[in-house]
């Protein structure tokens, strides 16, 4: 691909001014690679635990022993690790079915969460599809403060006026597709304690998509009863096929399990089909292709910002997750991004990406995805609804190269308008 001599002056600019955030990053991954490696010579990896398994999976070792990896990895009591996962919205789906019954009430402490939660929650879409809401669970948000902390004050209040009836506090670490700070591991740890010291039996559920192995912690380090994602994202290092994960305390991942699957079942079947190789392979990769995502959305926030672009976050802050936004104020300007980062992907280049009314958003979406794993959010993509700001949400990149070669196409095309 060719760019103009302005905008690749503009990256070798960035670069140079990124160097001691890169090296930080690249200290980050390697410490999390060590996590990870310990634990596999701990658990004793062996090549036989990539050999398939068919009907009902009983005794797939390598299924178990990926369970107890992923526990030690996010510093939790039990895993929960499974290709029959399709995404993350299925895998919330699992946790909240599992652990909120009739009459409960789950409240949201991070304001709403993402779109496709809507309708599992029953506050969108159709009565009588069997949402949270037709179970009779009740559900309450409270938004995160203007300068996007927790709103502890009437966290507190919530709490106490339904005292008795919160069984899940619900966080989603991300900002899904609303324009607010990603959470850090250790504020979630604070809002953690703080619903612990009021109300000590309910469970408290971190939609963690997007934010895997980009800190040193998981939010189950610093107290989360369960944690929730998706293997084609993060974890799965851009080797996963599919698949996602839960992963918390013995009892959260137990409860869960028998949504999963079948009470008095559980986490004890599940055939892994000859897939368990590639989600070992994911697990490893996972620290160094984070980095990956990370310096591309770092290079991304200068390179728009110096442009003209208002980013966030901007790109010497520091980072919880792997999305960047570029809020474009425009829906040409908007198209203009997806249309560059198709041409600038290794799959599909050469197609045109269009607004569409996609199931589970109340908004046409534009989406740009050239990616060898479909829905793969690891591999460069961007996406966003076409409702003001017009802001286009990208993650990803499988390698910094490729990346950096997806922005600037992104970049051209919007400077071509």
């Amino acid at each position: 691909m060719e760019f103009s001599q302005e905008l690749l002056a503009l990256a070798a600019e960035a670069e140079a001014k990124l160097a001691d955030i890169f090296a930080e990053i690249d200290r980050v991954s390697f410490d999390n690679t060590s996590k990870i490696m310990d634990s596999f010579r701990e658990h004793r990896v062996s090549d036989a635990m990539f050999n398939p398994t068919s009907g009902y999976g009983y005794d797939d070792r390598g299924r178990e022993v990926l369970d107890e990896i992923w526990a030690d990895v996010m510093g939790a009591e039990a895993a929960l690790v499974r290709p029959q996962i399709v995404n993350g919205t299925q895998a919330l789906t699992i946790g909240l079915f599992g652990l909120l019954r009739p009459g409960d009430l789950m409240l949201s402490i991070a304001g709403k969460p993402y779109d496709t939660l809507e309708e599992v929650i029953g506050i969108g879409g159709k009565t009588g599809n069997g949402s949270l809401a037709d179970f009779g669970v009740d559900y309450e948000k409270v938004d995160l403060l203007p300068n996007g902390c927790f709103d502890f004050q009437t966290i507190e209040k919530r709490l106490a006026e339904n005292e008795g009836r919160v069984k899940v506090v619900f966080i989603q670490r991300s900002k899904g597709y609303l324009n607010r700070k990603t959470l850090s591991v250790r504020e979630i740890g604070e809002a953690v304690a703080f619903v612990k010291a009021r109300a000590k039996d309910c469970f408290v559920v971190v939609d963690n998509c997007y934010g895997e192995f980009v800190e040193r912690e998981e939010p189950t380090a610093v107290g989360a009863d369960l944690v929730i994602g998706s293997l084609i994202k993060n974890p799965g290092g851009g080797m996963a096929e599919t698949g996602g994960y839960l992963a918390g305390s013995a009892r959260a991942v137990e409860l869960a399990s028998y949504r999963l699957t079948s009470v008095g079942v559980g986490g004890e079947v599940g055939a892994s089909l000859g897939m368990n190789k590639s989600l070992y392979k994911g697990l490893f990769y996972a620290p160094h292709t984070v980095s990956q995502a990370l310096k591309t959305a770092h290079l991304a926030a200068y390179i728009f910002e110096k442009l003209g672009y208002r980013v966030e976050p901007r790109f010497d802050e520091v980072r919880h997750d792997i999305i960047q936004t570029v809020i474009t104020e425009a829906p040409e300007k908007l198209c203009a991004f997806c249309r560059g980062i198709q041409k600038g992907s290794p799959v599909d280049a050469f197609v045109t990406p269009e607004p569409w009314d996609m199931p589970g958003y109340a908004d046409q979406v534009i989406m740009a995805a050239g990616a060898f794993t479909q829905g793969s959010s690891i591999e460069l993509s961007a996406d966003g609804p076409l409702r003001p700001p017009y802001t286009a949400f990208f993650q990803g990149g499988l390698t910094y190269e490729s990346g950096k070669i997806g922005i600037l196409a992104a970049a051209q095309e919007m400077m071509n308008l």
